[in-house]
């Protein structure tokens, strides 16, 4: 027996939604809201993160309640809990919102900011068609979902985006894959030095050698990873400090240029710290910082968070340099893979990461002729929009297929 709990801090929401019909899978959904969520679930959360099919510090309890605290348009969240008998086995952000369309329409979709980079739920290993399943049925039969699921961020071909297409399929619907994106990605049996060595052409290491040894000329250089939680506010500050020092904080999108951003990012932190989720390393010329690497660690994987550096040292590329020590990730054994959440054409990091991780958006029909009919209009727009695009740049159709 499958039950999914819808969670909101909506109060709008809650008295328009009573618990839905049981489907024949014994779904039922019950609202609650959000920002006072039973211990048992916040207990639950963390232990679903541990044992998920596929880790995402993005969909982690510390992360998401740290945008919900902080940033704007995340209050209208639900929270789809999807229980086998007692056992935890999904959780799936969801929010209403606009489609990225010219067509005036509403869509249901999973949960994400400009400070998250990846949107797979989180799903417990081996039941992620019952899981998908649970949420397709409990979507189905709720008042409040409009249109159609549209999931973004998601890995393609990895359990979780199988397991909903089994579930589409299983109900007779498709699972389109309308974007698709690749990204830099850090997966490798090699060692540190020698994943460098093959990756990196023999006159880039050379020139940054020679950086490191004009940097080492201005003083004493050190790299540090953050161990002493008494240091942890003062790593915080001096992160945002860095970063609002160059080009971010002049054009006002550095972390704390904003009330909202600053207070998510610490909040994240923080969050991240007490889970055991934090890394951050440091590049200290004479004990001060000249450039800083934030990491989510989610074994068997982890996620490059955000990264900055000083602007007045650019010249010794203290950013690279910092990548470079961020290599020692290869040699843990707990972690086997770590994604860069960088742009498809971020140079820098392309350039040092040889391995590619494939994003995919989903679009899944919902029940009812008037949901359906929403979902073919709009399909049928964006695949003549991507043919017409794929007929000017000679591109393949699918990867035409975006943004709409």
């Amino acid at each position: 027996m499958f039950i999914a709990t819808n969670i909101s801090r909506d109060h709008e929401a809650q008295a328009d939604a009573p618990p839905l019909a049981a489907s024949c899978d014994g779904v039922v959904a019950t609202p609650h809201r959000l920002d006072a969520l039973p211990a048992r679930l916040s207990l639950a959360w963390d232990e679903l993160a541990q044992a998920a099919a596929e880790p995402n510090a993005f969909a982690e309890r510390w992360f998401v309640e740290a945008g919900v605290a902080h940033l704007p348009g995340i209050s209208d969240m639900r929270l789809l809990e999807v229980r086998e008998q007692e056992r935890l086995i999904g959780l799936f952000p969801l929010r209403v919102e606009p489609l990225e369309s010219r067509l005036p329409l509403r869509i249901v979709a999973n949960l994400g900011h400009h400070n998250s980079f990846l949107g797979t739920p989180l799903i417990r290993a081996g039941v992620e068609t019952a899981a998908w399943g649970a949420l397709l049925d409990t979507l189905d039969a709720a008042r409040w979902a409009p249109g159609f699921l549209h999931l973004k961020g998601v890995v393609a071909d990895g359990p979780v985006h199988r397991g909903l297409q089994a579930a589409a399929s299983l109900r007779g619907r498709p699972c389109d894959i309308v974007q698709t994106t690749e990204r830099a990605l850090l997966a490798s049996p090699l060692g540190a030095q020698a994943y460098y060595e093959t990756t990196v052409r023999k006159k880039k290491r050379k020139e940054l050698k020679r950086l490191r040894a004009r940097l080492d000329e201005l003083g004493a250089v050190t790299c540090r990873r953050l161990t002493d939680p008494a240091d942890l506010e003062g790593w915080i500050a001096a992160f945002l400090a860095l970063e609002a020092k160059g080009w971010k904080g002049e054009a006002g999108s550095a972390l704390a240029c904003d009330d909202a951003t600053r207070g998510f990012f610490h909040d994240a932190l923080t969050g991240a710290w007490a889970a055991d989720r934090l890394e951050i390393l440091r590049l200290d010329l004479d004990d001060a910082p000249i450039a800083m690497l934030v990491n989510f660690l989610t074994p068997p994987g982890a996620f490059s968070f955000k990264i900055a550096f000083d602007e007045d040292y650019a010249r010794y590329s203290p950013g690279v340099l910092i990548q470079l020590e961020n290599y020692e990730i290869l040699d843990r054994p707990d972690i086997a893979w770590m994604d860069s959440c960088a742009s498809a054409d971020h140079p820098m990091i392309n350039s040092l990461w040889a391995e590619r991780r494939t994003i995919v958006r989903l679009s899944v029909p919902l029940a009812g002729l008037v949901r359906r009919t929403q979902f073919a209009v709009v399909r049928a727009a964006e695949r003549a929009a991507a043919a017409l695009r794929a007929r000017r740049s000679h591109t393949p159709l699918l990867q035409q297929e975006d943004d709409q």
